[in-house]
């Protein structure tokens, strides 16, 4: 695989997968970076919908640092985190 550009905030190219984007140098600076924009499917293939909330900076920071620490990215810990707390409700049933 080729060498990773640094021309994006992430720390890789636009062009890189996301899987190869935002791979932190420095917990301080990614932390304070802005999110890469993520892809529009799912990693099962699945259409995703997106979803905006007002966080404080400082949950923004704590969010980021605990993906970081568990080494994900926040959107595949926040939609881990919803899937367990919003599990798909069986078959014939409807909210």
């Amino acid at each position: 695989m080729s060498t990773r550009s640094t021309g994006c905030a992430s720390g890789g190219s636009r062009h890189e997968p996301a899987r190869l984007r935002g791979s932190p140098g420095d917990a301080e600076t990614w932390i304070k970076a802005p999110e890469a924009r993520p892809g529009r499917e799912a990693p099962d293939g699945a259409f995703t919908a997106r979803l905006t909330i007002d966080v404080t900076p400082d949950q923004r920071a704590r969010i980021k640092i605990a993906a970081f620490q568990r080494g994900v990215t926040v959107a595949d810990m926040l939609r881990d985190l919803l899937g367990r707390e919003f599990p798909p409700a069986p078959e014939g049933d409807t909210p």
